[in-house]
C-alpha cells in the first residue's frame, strides 16, 4: 500500500483532484451528487491513463461504501453544499478506518470566498450589506441583464453561464458555515481535531495593523468575515 492507501474525494466535482490523489495512493474514488461528474471524471481518467481511480454518483450524507473502507477522505469546499453537515461528517467518519484522516477545507459563508458569489467591478461586499438572499437575486439579475458589471468572465462565472442557457441559477450553499459552527460539527462527529489553519483574506492582512487584526480574528462575527479559508486535519480515533 502506498502513502495514502485508499482515498475518497467526497464531493469531487470534475475529478481532477481525485486523479491527482490516485498518483499518491493505492486507489482513489471520486464521489459527487451530480451524475455528469461521474462521466467527466471517468473520461478524464481514461485520457490520462489512470487505472487506479473510479468515479461514482452518490449522496455524501449516505455514502455507498462499507465502513472502514478508506484511509483518507478529502472534503474540499463541500460541507457548505450538503443538506446536513452533521450527517456528512458522520458518514466520513464511518467510512474511515481507525486512525484514518479527514482533510476538510471550507470558508465562512460571510467571507468573500465562502459566499460563493460573483464579484462586482466595484469591490463591494454586497452580501454583507443587503443579505444573502437579496444579493443572490441581484447577481442573478446582473448576470442576465448586465454581465459587464461582474469581474469574472463567463468561463469562471456560473451565474452568467446559466443565464445564457435561459435558466435560473439556484443557490447551492445550504449551510451557513461559521468558525464556531464548524468546530461544533466536528466535535459532535467524533473526530479529533489534529490541526486547524485559518487564513485571513489578503485585503485584511494589508489594511489592518497586526494587533487590530488579531483582535478581530478572535471575535465571532468579524472572524467569519475576515477568514477566507479554513483547513482542518481530523483523525478518527
Amino acid at each position: 500500500m502506498t502513502a495514502h492507501g485508499r482515498v475518497l474525494d467526497a464531493g469531487c466535482g470534475g475529478g481532477g483532484t481525485a486523479l491527482s490523489l490516485a498518483e499518491e495512493s493505492a486507489f482513489a474514488v471520486g464521489l459527487d451528487l451530480e451524475a455528469r461528474f461521474r462521466g467527466s471524471g471517468t473520461r478524464l481518467a481514461g485520457e490520462k491513463g489512470v487505472a487506479n481511480a473510479a468515479f461514482v454518483q452518490g449522496d455524501a450524507a449516505r455514502l455507498p461504501f462499507r465502513s472502514a473502507a478508506f484511509d483518507l477522505v478529502l472534503s474540499h469546499s463541500v460541507i457548505e453544499h450538503v443538506a446536513s453537515a452533521e450527517d456528512y461528517l458522520r458518514e466520513c467518519f464511518r467510512v474511515l478506518r481507525p486512525r484514518g484522516v479527514l482533510y476538510l477545507s471550507t470558508a465562512p459563508t460571510l467571507s468573500l470566498a465562502g459566499a460563493h458569489l460573483p464579484r462586482l467591478l466595484v469591490p463591494v461586499p454586497l452580501h454583507l450589506l443587503i443579505g444573502r438572499r437579496a444579493s443572490f437575486a441581484t447577481f442573478r439579475w446582473l448576470a442576465r441583464h448586465a454581465p459587464w458589471m461582474l469581474q469574472e468572465p463567463k468561463e469562471a462565472n456560473t451565474f452568467i453561464a446559466v443565464a445564457e442557457e435561459g435558466k435560473e441559477k439556484q443557490d447551492d450553499v445550504l449551510q451557513a458555515v461559521t468558525v464556531r459552527r464548524l468546530r461544533a460539527w466536528i466535535q459532535a462527529s467524533g473526530f479529533q481535531l489534529v490541526r486547524e489553519d485559518r487564513h485571513v483574506t489578503g485585503f485584511f492582512r494589508r489594511v489592518l495593523p497586526g494587533p487590530v487584526r488579531r483582535a478581530l480574528e478572535a471575535t465571532p462575527f468579524t472572524q467569519d468575515v475576515m477568514i477566507g479559508h479554513i483547513q482542518c486535519v481530523l483523525l478518527k480515533p
